[in-house]
């Protein structure tokens, strides 16, 4: 299993970083800052301690992280066990929303059938999912219909 993503932004651009510094600051093991400069991060020099610039590995972890993302093209969504862009099945997905130009789609991935879910605008619903089936659900209430009036008040009746 992979580990946790390393946040480029806990670096500070005009610093220089220890191994060890770097690992405390980005929380992670000092062998993942080792790995990271056999894999391309560059040091200062070839002295020691290893010193790396701040800007340098924020970019590198940047870069890493970009080349890691999956964008998801029109008609698909991301599923997580499949950890691929997927169409749904059967064309179908549900949108519900969230405020008046957002709300969430649905779907069954069409591999696995665990249900994957994507964020989208209801303007953009057309480029997002062109030529699906989406139906749109009426969002949740936000004001419970109960008759009877809270009883966590300090005001009596005869107020």
């Amino acid at each position: 299993m992979p580990g946790k993503r390393a946040n480029p932004r806990a670096i500070k651009l005009h610093r220089t970083y220890s191994v060890e510094e770097a690992a405390a600051a980005l929380d992670v093991h000092k062998n993942s800052v080792r790995g990271w400069r056999k894999s391309g991060l560059t040091a200062i020099d070839n002295g020691r301690p290893v010193l790396f610039q701040g800007s340098v590995l924020r970019a590198f972890l940047e870069q890493r992280n970009a080349s890691r993302k999956r964008p998801c093209q029109p008609g698909t969504i991301y599923c997580f066990r499949c950890r691929e862009p997927r169409p749904p099945a059967l064309g179908m997905v549900d949108w519900t929303p969230i405020n008046a130009r957002t709300g969430n789609l649905k779907a069954l991935c069409g591999v696995c059938e665990t249900v994957m879910h994507r964020r989208a605008g209801r303007d953009a619903l057309p480029t997002i999912m062109p030529g699906l089936n989406v139906q749109i659900a009426e969002g949740p209430s936000r004001l419970k219909g109960e008759p009877i009036p809270s009883l966590n008040c300090d005001k009596t009746k005869e107020d």
